[in-house]
């Protein structure tokens, strides 16, 4: 029998906790509380569904993937019951009900992911992750300005989910080399890509699409009151305030709001020693130590100090070099330099005491080895001596087993015993059925595993992903020639982004399989599904009463406060539907009212546009949903940090647009 985790009671729909109750009754009575005054039945009922789809979301009864799909199918199943709801027909066209499976937005994302997942495969952003690595060390306050400035200038000119999508293989990268976990590096990523659309009139689809709503609503306008288009950068201003405003906000407050998930990215080195405390009952660390100019261990070498102080050296790194692990870099003769960093694996006391004696600088965490150490590269693994293997008879020493083939032995199982370093292993010859309890860089296990002197027990392991350096050209070829069509050509963003990911398939720069597999089909079936809540929002009419209700009850306050209002109600609208339909929907009226209470209408449809990229609260945005499965992200993950940065948002882009405007 198995017991259910906090994770199951949280997907399943019979373990609510109190908390999920009283949250249901309280939407319950809302729900019921505007039927009685809405205008028609078909807006009663879509009210119902966006405050089911609201606690869904908030309170996770099940994954917001599920919850989405279950709305969709409940506007779906409204055209067979209709008449039970008094409705003449079902909220949805079932005609259209699956169209957002095959809407701009999501064939966008599908594509954007699948042209980053072929640049990854040519090492394309492994080296712009070392590049950043280099120029920001290994802290937060450093990385996440460099990474989120960047998105930030990116997603100004090209589409704000295909710059995070860019750039999530370089933050998978960062995180594994600097040992930071992903959700404190994405959800900044994220965000500023969001927050880039805003620098230039073709940044998101908002922005792109104002000037023709501009020109559509003058047709109504009398002469005098007609309105100038905006140009490319009119609003960059406010949009670089904006994405200044969500860098200063992370680097300051990150440590409280963002969540630190364990992924595998971000796993260190002293995780994967777990394992060996579980079969073999010993509580071995790794850990990293620095040998400064005046110590007494300068000059030896690694064959003194390993077996009498039982420890084990698996890797090292000389003032000014590179890092030394794996097979051709560790040897017994290796001899110990000032400013040395050693990577080791020991007893913490036996560590302690080596520490002590030769006045070791010991590091909190591991720094230079942060990737090399991490699990993803490296780890605890068990080699067999099978019967005809050469090696019988011969010792590691004999054999130089850490230097020839990248094995550092740390322990040797035989007769069930297991005897370590200090008992004298690397000196007894190999018997058939010998276990090696071995560190060792998964590359190596992965080679040795078709040597016939071993027989490898560890089969899950990370496999080392095989990069196509040699594709390169033809992955930024593609990648260019959809950003070519993107910001040159008027066709849609689909469809240019599609020709680069076809291409790097094609060309071969992706297997198919791995264009499959780079898709998060998560985040596919979370926004298609959507898609038809924001269609029966505006077809309904309910999105139309919400904004009159909201003008009628700030309508004769002063211009800034109705300036506010409408910026509120923009960013309401785009948690709940597309960015798109929220601008369509309330530019005209932001328009009549600017003109009623004496504003620059101009100025308020531009209010409208960018109020649309305020959508941080729930993961519905494209950006928010890729990055949410990759950083183990929850909903009440972007309702802490979202909310503080909704609330930035609102008050910096207020203040700038009446500063400038």
């Amino acid at each position: 029998m198995t017991v259910p985790s906090d994770s199951d009671s949280k997907a399943s729909p019979a373990g609510l906790n109190f908390k999920q109750i009283v949250a249901a009754v309280i939407f319950l009575i809302a729900a019921i509380g505007m039927a009685r005054i809405v205008p028609t039945v078909e807006i009663a009922w879509v009210s119902a569904i966006l405050l089911l789809t609201i606690y869904l979301f908030a309170f996770e009864v099940v994954g917001v993937d599920v919850a989405a799909v279950t709305v969709m199918v409940l506007l779906g199943l409204t055209s067979l019951v209709a008449p039970f709801m008094g409705l003449s027909e079902g909220l949805v066209d079932n005609q259209h009900l699956f169209d957002g499976f095959a809407s701009n937005a999501v064939i966008s994302i599908i594509a954007v992911m699948i042209i980053g997942a072929g640049l990854d495969k040519t090492g394309v952003m492994t080296q712009v992750a070392a590049f950043i690595l280099k120029v920001g060390g290994k802290t937060e306050t450093r990385i996440i300005p460099i990474i989120s400035a960047t998105v930030g200038f990116i997603s100004s000119f090209m589409q704000n989910v295909g710059a995070a999508a860019l750039f999530l293989p370089v933050v998978s990268r960062i995180s594994a080399r600097s040992g930071l976990p992903m959700s404190r590096l994405l959800m900044p990523m994220g965000f500023c890509a969001i927050l880039g659309g805003t620098v230039t009139m073709v940044g998101s689809s908002p922005l792109i699409l104002l000037n023709d709503l501009i020109l559509t609503s003058n047709r109504a306008l009398p002469a005098g009151q007609q309105m100038e288009t905006w140009g490319l950068f009119s609003v960059t201003p406010v949009g670089v305030a904006l994405v200044a405003t969500g860098i200063i906000y992370f680097v300051v407050a990150g440590r409280f709001v963002l969540p630190a998930t364990r992924s595998e990215s971000s796993t260190t080195g002293s995780d994967v020693m777990g394992y060996f405390h579980d079969i073999y009952g010993v509580d071995y660390s790794l850990s990293e130590l620095v040998v400064p100019d005046d110590s007494s261990l300068v000059g030896k070498k690694l064959d003194d100090i390993e077996t009498a102080h039982r420890i084990r050296v698996i890797a090292h790194k000389r003032v000014g070099a590179e890092v030394n692990f794996g097979p051709g870099t560790l040897a017994r003769d290796t001899e110990i330099v000032p400013g040395m960093v050693l990577g080791l694996v020991a007893d913490p006391r036996d560590l302690n005491e080596f520490v002590e004696q030769y006045r070791l600088e010991k590091r909190d965490q591991l720094r230079t080895f942060a990737e090399a150490l991490s699990a993803s590269k490296s780890g605890i693994a068990e080699v067999v001596i099978p019967p005809g293997s050469n090696l019988i008879g011969k010792s590691a020493r004999d054999v130089w087993l850490r230097k020839s083939y990248g094995l550092a032995m740390v322990g040797l199982h035989r007769g069930g015993h297991t005897l370590r370093e200090g008992d004298d292993i690397r000196n007894m010859p190999f018997q058939a059925g010998d276990t090696l309890v071995v560190h060792t860089p998964w590359n190596v296990l992965e080679r040795i595993e078709t040597d016939r002197n071993f027989l490898v027990v560890t089969t899950e392991y990370p496999r080392e992903e095989k990069l196509r350096p040699h594709k390169v050209r033809w992955a930024g070829l593609f990648f260019l020639v959809a950003l070519s069509m993107v910001l040159f050509t008027d066709i849609r963003l689909s469809v240019a982004l599609l020709t680069g990911a076809v291409g790097m398939v094609l060309s071969g720069v992706l297997k198919i399989d791995e264009a499959y597999q780079a898709v998060s089909w998560k985040t596919v079936f979370l926004l298609a599904s959507l898609i038809p809540l924001g269609l029966a929002v505006e077809t309904t009419g309910t999105a139309k009463w919400i904004a009159e209700e909201v003008v009628a009850l700030v309508g004769g306050a002063a211009p800034w406060v109705i300036q506010a209002a409408i910026a509120v109600l923009a960013t309401f609208f785009t948690l709940v539907m597309s960015n798109v339909g929220a601008t369509v929907l309330l530019v005209p009226l932001a328009v009549n009212i600017a003109l009623q209470v004496g504003a620059d209408p101009a100025v308020y449809a531009l209010t409208v546009a960018i109020a649309t990229s305020n959508s941080f609260l729930i993961p519905t945005h494209q950006v928010n949903a890729l990055i949410m499965g990759p950083a183990g992200y929850r909903v009440p993950d972007f309702m802490r940090a979202g909310g503080i940065m909704t609330v930035l948002f609102l008050v910096v882009m207020l203040l700038m647009m009446n500063l400038v405007f």
